[in-house]
């Protein structure tokens, strides 16, 4: 008797927090007439999502109670076996085989069956050694209950390495510019800028009216900034994501600082309550709160990525200390400033902007002591006039080469230092 709402459920899952609420009042039905020694229902999995990237695989699993699990790895062949007790096999689970790719770095395939009464195994062939992170996540937001599992590589990526696949720098002359004076102080040495590109995988982000979704936006900018920016001489980029998969907040940080990048530039297309909320914005760090209500809220929905995004909060990162804020962050935060004020700029030649100044407030990504950080908004995705902007893909270039201009211009004025051992690289 209780299996026909589940079986409802699987058919309808766009209603399944309406068949949720009606299984549980079927279910109390079922235990009032067996007795008090029935078996309780087997949890319902409500959704498989796979999450493939060269950084990682993410599978997971949303369910509508928590679940007991256990999981091996095995190896000749490699694989990750994983037993759920106390759940029925569904046609959500039968599904999960297709949703492997033949590109995914590291899964070969899925099998999903039931190993024994009550059990269900998930057996993960995979191409090469990993480390997995298997962890559960409470509910949030629009997701119930979750059962995520991150498969790592072995040996942990560099990512030194994305930026050694740029080419040569080019140092040739180039003709001066009408607009700008022909003495301009050129970039002497190679420098390295991170652009991120915010939310992805589980995180969407902001989604508007019209259905985008913040974390496509951010990547499309963030992929045209990274052309033009590789293509100026002696600078060259790295994205902290280049596909749909989702980055810790302190990771993005973490990758900047590995890398000893001279910039750090976050790129979003928030949300606000109001609907009427418009223009482009640039944020850095505050160490002494928001610069206003508006720069708080939106600081607090940006740190709460982590919760949406789902963060093993059983791994500690070595690193994560190294971001708290310490006697070089003042430095740091007026070189973040300067180059906040130069971006918000070129924007503001583009799109109205929400503030006429650099605003400031404690995002967690913006927290690297020795890295100038900017998170740039670059227009309201919640205002269904800047939604149409931001999926418009010649909005999306002239940003991207606003912000560029920003950067150089930045730079003009601020000549990098001679740091670096990153430049011999190249």
């Amino acid at each position: 008797m209780s299996r026909a709402p589940e079986k409802f459920a699987d058919e309808f899952s766009v209603s399944r927090r309406a068949v949720l609420k009606f299984a549980a009042a079927s279910l109390t039905l079922s235990v009032a007439k067996v007795g008090a020694g029935a078996t309780p229902a087997a949890a319902g999995i409500l959704g498989v999502r796979v999450w493939p990237a060269k950084d990682y695989t993410r599978v997971t699993l949303e369910h509508d109670q928590a679940i007991r699990f256990s999981h091996l790895l095995v190896k000749d062949p490699e694989r990750l076996v994983v037993d759920l007790e106390g759940v029925e096999f569904n046609t959500v689970l039968q599904s999960l085989p297709d949703k492997i790719s033949e590109t995914d770095p590291y899964i070969k395939l899925i099998r999903a069956g039931r190993n024994k009464p009550g059990v269900v195994r998930l057996v993960i062939e995979l191409k090469g050694e990993i480390k997995p992170q298997v962890f559960t996540l409470k509910p949030i937001g629009e997701y119930g209950h979750r059962l995520v599992l991150d498969l790592y590589p072995a040996r942990e990526i560099d990512p030194l390495m994305a930026l050694l696949e740029k080419s040569e720098p080019k140092n040739e002359p180039r003709p001066a510019s009408r607009d700008k004076p022909a003495d301009k102080p050129e970039i002497t040495r190679m420098v390295t800028i991170v652009l991120d590109p915010g939310h992805g995988g589980e995180d969407p982000g902001a989604i508007g009216r019209g259905g985008a979704k913040e974390k496509e936006v951010t990547l499309s900018i963030a992929r045209r900034l990274k052309e033009k920016i590789d293509a100026q001489p002696n600078m060259r980029s790295l994205l902290t994501r280049d596909g749909d998969f989702f980055i810790p907040l302190h990771q993005r940080v973490g990758k900047a600082r590995r890398v000893q990048a001279d910039l750090f530039v976050s790129v979003h297309a928030d949300a606000f309550i109001k609907p009427t909320a418009r223009g482009s914005s640039v944020f850095v760090l505050s160490e002494n709160g928001a610069s206003s209500s508006a720069a708080r809220w939106l600081a607090n929905k940006e740190n709460s990525a982590d919760l949406i995004g789902g963060v093993n909060i059983g791994v500690k990162d070595p690193h994560l200390a190294r971001t708290l804020l310490d006697l070089s962050q003042t430095a740091t935060l007026n070189d973040s400033l300067k180059l906040g004020k130069a971006v918000l700029g070129e924007l503001g030649g583009i799109n109205a902007l929400h503030k006429g100044h650099v605003e400031q407030a404690g995002f967690a990504v913006l927290k690297a002591p020795d890295i100038p950080s900017i998170l740039v908004e670059t227009a309201f995705i919640s205002n269904p006039e800047e939604e149409k902007r931001l999926t418009d893909e010649d909005y999306q270039d002239k940003m991207a080469e606003a912000i560029l201009r920003g950067i150089k211009g930045y730079f003009a004025r601020n000549p990098p230092l001679a740091k670096s051992k990153l430049a011999k690289l190249d």
